[in-house]
């Protein structure tokens, strides 16, 4: 039986945090969508092409190391505003979210595109300064040396991209719980989406 939870939101706002909570809470399987987009974007920085690289995507093309580097975040970004790009995915993640035994996908449009079914959408979000020094720590943790300024700078970029552009533009689906997270531990965080969850199954 499918089962299928959808949590979007911004960069740094936490919801990769709280999709892996709440999937490995229920045994639901996870998908985080932005590593497809993330190996795509990889894949272009190495002089591919943006639509070959999205229609050739395989499994193990997630599991490369600097997949969560700024750089690929930033080709990422910029791929995904691609129409070809994200339809070659979609098929991906929609089987992914109907799997039997429950699959929790997080992403940028997930309630709004890939799985508007989803018995639960949750649009998890904060403050653009809280995010970029959640972001900040992250970098500045695996040896990056950008300053505070100039990660506030990229995850302002990242948000007008992904909530202006033409094709499934990031916004929180119809119905989503939005779920701010800018003054909540993670604790507190998964214990709001959990709730949620549980309330629907």
């Amino acid at each position: 039986m499918s089962f299928a939870v959808a949590i979007d939101g911004p960069a740094a706002a936490g919801k990769g945090t709280i999709s892996r909570a709440v999937a490995a809470h229920f045994g639901f399987a996870h998908l985080d969508t932005g590593l497809l987009y993330r190996a795509v974007g990889a894949k272009v920085l190495e002089g591919a092409d943006a639509i070959e690289a999205a229609e050739g995507l395989r499994a193990e093309d997630l599991q490369a190391g600097h997949l969560r580097t700024a750089e690929v975040a930033q080709a990422a970004s910029k791929v995904a505003v691609i129409p070809e790009v994200r339809a070659a995915l979609v098929d991906f993640q929609r089987a992914f979210a109907r799997r039997d035994g429950g699959a929790v996908l997080d992403g940028r449009d997930i309630g709004t595109v890939i799985c508007p079914d989803a018995e639960v959408k949750i649009f998890v979000t904060a403050s653009p300064e809280v995010r970029a020094k959640r972001r900040f720590l992250e970098l500045r943790a695996a040896g990056s040396t950008m300053s505070l300024d100039e990660v506030l700078a990229d995850v302002l970029a990242r948000d007008a991209r992904d909530s202006e552009r033409a094709t499934a533009p990031m916004k929180p689906a119809e119905g989503a719980l939005i779920l701010d997270t800018s003054e909540l531990t993670i604790d507190e965080a998964v214990a709001v989406a959990t709730k949620a969850i549980a309330a629907r199954r």
